[in-house]
């Protein structure tokens, strides 16, 4: 069930609202319980099979992290460490049955000449959000950042609650490990909760449904073609295409994100920022403190640091480190050689600017035009091979982009450019932080007028959202499968 749909929209969410506020007030462990049970529901929605997955492992990381808080209380250390080393096992392998182990037979038969039957295993709907969440919870019990829950239904609160549930962000335990119990819901966090799904849900279904079909259209003219090869593509289509996708992928997860926040607000829940407008970033290093933040700080706190982080005796240990949570970033977006591409790509241009000194903000404000152009192509760069199906798409791709051939201009580039100029305009805009702006310009001069007008505005982009979702079946989200 996604968010951006009408079932959610009228039929669950007003539900569930209902009976947590209605009906369970005041009775705590109640409504953890029916949270959970709608979380699961919500979950078994469209696959009713995965259900069972997510169960299991809740029960697994309940009962790690049960073990791992007994152990500390006794002053086990060695033995919570164990758990901890088992939960994670557990969690990983989990992970590489139903998504990666396809693509390791698959390229096992293809390098190593062998001949194993490739199983077809179909890929349970936010698996990587959900297994990380619940090893986060484990570590944090181990930690000392988080007490262990002895009830399994608030463990599997933790790991299910639908707001974060499917795309994230990835809520750490500790960040939300209090209010499981101790939340304190209120009239303020609640509107503000609405106004923020309500804006999350425009920039899904107006900005980034619409530039996704611009995307769309241009990758798919590049299928099966290869880097020496002829392509249906022109240099402006190229440009085009590519532009809509970085749209199209920032306010679809950044979308998906804040509607999450937002309805972890209407319940009391008050879940970390995952987007401070990465674009305007004047470096690989900024974009990253920027874009996707929960991915990006787990991997620091839970793999970096742990590794030995920048306070490494050795510059290799160092470049070994930045390597492997880059590599595991590629691995964790999916089972295909252009996600580790992708990842290593970033870890490359990472270790230039680290150790160039690139990554330096210059506070007197030269080059960063320079160094704001330089970003923009190496993160379009980037996705195009993260959107690629392959590595030869992807180069056939970017040759369009950098090496053109024919017609610069063609009818599809004219026909879409046409036709949805105004929605890509829209995001270059909302892709910069012009709404903050615009509020701090305001600040202090509040009233009545200004307070409907903000009224109005939500409501008016909440009516086009729905609009949109009523006239059009077109709904994708890059992260469903992540």
């Amino acid at each position: 069930m996604l968010f951006s749909s009408n079932v959610f929209i009228f039929i669950f969410l007003p539900g569930v609202l209902f009976v947590y506020y209605a009906l369970l007030r005041k009775h705590r462990k109640l409504q953890n319980t029916f949270l959970c049970l709608a979380s699961l529901f919500f979950y078994a929605w469209g696959e009713p099979k995965f259900v069972l997955v997510m169960m299991f492992s809740i029960c697994v990381n309940w009962f790690f992290g049960l073990m791992t808080g007994l152990s500390r209380e006794r002053g086990r250390k060695n033995t919570a460490k164990a758990f901890v080393a088992f939960d994670v096992l557990f969690n990983l392998t989990v992970i590489f049955i139903f998504k990666y182990l396809m693509f390791a037979v698959t390229n096992l038969n293809r390098f190593a000449g062998t001949s194993l039957k490739v199983p077809e295993i179909a890929l349970p709907i936010g698996i990587s959000f959900f297994t990380f969440q619940a090893m986060s919870y484990v570590i944090d019990v181990y930690r000392g950042r988080g007490a262990y829950q002895k009830n399994i239904l608030n463990v599997g609160l933790y790991i299910s609650l639908f707001p974060q549930l499917i795309a994230g962000p990835i809520v750490r335990y500790e960040t939300v490990a209090d209010e499981i119990m101790n939340r304190k819901e209120n009239l303020d966090d609640f509107t503000a909760g609405c106004k923020r799904f309500i804006i999350g849900l425009a920039k899904k279904v107006i900005i980034a449904n619409n530039v996704a079909m611009v995307a769309d259209h241009a990758f798919a003219m590049l299928k099966g073609a290869n880097f020496y090869g002829e392509s249906g593509l022109s240099f402006s289509m190229a440009w085009l295409g590519i532009i809509a996708y970085t749209l199209q992928i920032f306010f679809d997860f950044s979308g998906y994100s804040d509607m999450a926040i937002g309805l972890g607000r209407m319940f009391g829940f008050h879940f970390l920022e995952n987007f401070n407008y990465p674009y305007i970033s004047l470096s690989v290093t900024e974009f990253w403190r920027r874009w996707h933040i929960s991915l990006g700080t787990w991997f620091r706190d839970y793999l970096y640091i742990p590794l030995g982080g920048n306070r490494t005796k050795t510059k290799a240990r160092h470049l070994f480190n930045i390597f492997m949570v880059w590599f595991c970033t590629g691995v964790w977006h999916g089972a295909n050689w252009t996600f580790i591409a992708w990842g290593l790509l970033y870890f490359f241009l990472l270790v230039f600017e680290k150790y160039s000194g690139f990554d330096v903000r210059d506070e007197h404000g030269r080059h960063h035009v320079i160094k704001h152009i330089y970003l923009l192509l190496v993160v379009m760069c980037g996705w195009v091979i993260f959107r690629a199906d392959n590595l030869g798409e992807a180069l056939a791709y970017l040759r369009c982009m950098f090496v053109p051939s024919g017609q610069l201009v063609d009818g599809s580039a004219m026909y879409y450019g046409r036709e949805f100029w105004m929605f890509m305009a829209l995001g270059a805009l909302f892709s910069m932080p012009v709404i903050p702006w615009i509020s701090s310009r305001l600040k202090g001069s509040r009233n009545v007028i200004l307070a409907a007008a903000e009224i109005f505005i939500v409501l008016a982009l909440f009516l086009v959202s729905v609009s949109y979702l009523v006239k059009s079946s077109y709904n994708p989200f890059i992260y469903f499968n992540f």
